[in-house]
C-alpha cells in the first residue's frame, strides 16, 4: 500500500482483489445455503450448509471487515450446525416444533444480513492516517468500521 493510499484511506489494488474474491465466494456460499433452506421448506428434508468458502476466506474478511461486521458473518457459520440440528429434528406426521422454525427462520434472516455487510466492505475503506491520528491527538481510538 502507498503512502498516499494510506493517507487518503485507500485500501490498495492487491488487498481491494482479495477482498472482492473472499467476499463473491462467500456472499454465493451463503446464496447457496439460503436456497438449501428455502428448500428445506417445501419438502421439510434436512441438509448440510456449505461452509468451506468462509473457512478459506476468514482471513481476509477478518483482516478487511473490522470485527464488528465480520463477527456477524462469522456468528452465521458458527449457528449453522444447530440449524442443521433443529432441520433433523421431527415431531410426530413428520412436524418441526416451533422453537426448531423460529430458530431455523431467525437464522436466515441472519444470513441475509451477513451477506449486506459483506457487500458493505467492498465499499467501506480503511480510515485515512489523518483520522486516526486526529482521534489519538483527542485521546480516543477510532475503530473505522
Amino acid at each position: 500500500m502507498s503512502f498516499l493510499d494510506r493517507v487518503l484511506g485507500r485500501r490498495d489494488a492487491t488487498r481491494q482483489r482479495a477482498l472482492s474474491a473472499a467476499v463473491a465466494a462467500v456472499d454465493r456460499e451463503l446464496a447457496a445455503n439460503l436456497e438449501l433452506s428455502a428448500m428445506f421448506d417445501s419438502t421439510h428434508q434436512a441438509f448440510v450448509f456449505e461452509n468451506a468458502a468462509f473457512e478459506r476466506e476468514a482471513g481476509v474478511l477478518r483482516a478487511e471487515m473490522g470485527a464488528v461486521h465480520f463477527d456477524g458473518v462469522a456468528a452465521v457459520y458458527r449457528d449453522m450446525p444447530s440449524v442443521e440440528t433443529a432441520m433433523e429434528r421431527r415431531g410426530p406426521a413428520n412436524s418441526i416444533r416451533p422453537e426448531d422454525r423460529a430458530l431455523i427462520e431467525t437464522w436466515e434472516g441472519d444470513v441475509r444480513v451477513a451477506q449486506r455487510a459483506l457487500r458493505d466492505a467492498l465499499s467501506q475503506h480503511p480510515p485515512p492516517v489523518w483520522e486516526l491520528l486526529l482521534a489519538r491527538l483527542r485521546g480516543g481510538k477510532h475503530s473505522g468500521r
